[in-house]
């Protein structure tokens, strides 16, 4: 069984950093793009950062370039989202993904990933 399984958020002023991981179990964890997405109440997941399988390539929402760094560590089977500079609109609910498919043009697409983890909720305010 797949679990993906985040931690690491919280309640930070604006500017401020959090660091959130996502645990794997239950796959073959280096034959996965790992991403992360987020959503607001009443709007669509959006993707905000993935890194690929066998590259280790990254990518990113043009909104969060320069300020959140994603990482895998392949030995705890965990990938990580370094966020710095929070601004208020980075709230949301942070979700971790898993895509076997490991295809380029679609890394952005939510509807890709086969495994989600439950979320962690992620709030910058004052």
């Amino acid at each position: 069984q797949v679990q993906l399984v985040e931690s690491g958020g919280g309640l930070v002023q604006p500017g401020g950093s959090l660091r959130l991981s996502c645990a794997a179990s239950g796959l073959s964890f280096r034959t996965y793009t790992m991403g992360w997405f987020r959503q607001v109440p009443g709007k669509e997941r959006e993707f905000v950062a993935a890194i690929r399988r066998s590259s280790g390539h990254t990518y990113y929402r043009d909104s969060v370039k320069g300020r959140f760094t994603i990482s895998r560590d392949g030995a705890k089977n965990t990938v990580y989202l370094q966020m710095n500079s929070l601004k208020s609109e980075d709230t949301a609910v942070y979700f971790c993904a898993a895509d076997g498919n490991g295809i380029l043009s679609t890394i952005r697409d939510p509807s890709t990933y086969e495994h989600w983890g439950e979320g962690t909720q992620v709030t910058v305010s004052s």
